[in-house]
């Protein structure tokens, strides 16, 4: 997991650790995790164009890109068109192709579609 460093007002601080005192948080870096998870959900256009610059500046796939977005990749591709950025076609290298492995695992499918597809062929 990455480590971050930064600097915050005092105030924040003690409310942070009153918080820790008080129980609500088991330590620091659980209250800054569950600001930061809470300030993206509640914050979809600032998620979606975190996405959109990793994305641009190749740090992640479009399929990490719509999992850190919270669309389906289609709607990413989407999105990162509108924005005017080039979409990137290919695997870049064996970590890109585990990532894209990775993310058509959690694809789901209509089995009622297969289905229909199997009486036709019959």
């Amino acid at each position: 997991m990455p480590r971050i460093t930064g600097s915050y007002p005092d105030d924040l601080d003690l409310l942070i650790e009153g918080a820790v005192e008080a129980g609500v948080f088991g330590g620091k870096s659980d209250a800054l995790r569950e600001f930061v998870r809470e300030y993206f959900e509640d914050h979809e256009n600032e998620r979606i164009a975190a996405a959109v610059a990793l994305y641009e500046r190749e740090r992640i796939t479009l399929g990490d890109a719509a999992r850190l977005a919270g669309v389906d990749r289609w709607t990413m591709r989407d999105i990162l068109r509108e924005h005017g950025v080039k979409l990137r076609v290919g695997l870049a290298d064996e970590e890109d192709a585990a990532s894209e492995v990775a993310a058509a695992t959690e694809l789901e499918f209509d089995d009622e579609g297969s289905h229909n597809e199997e009486s036709r062929v019959k």
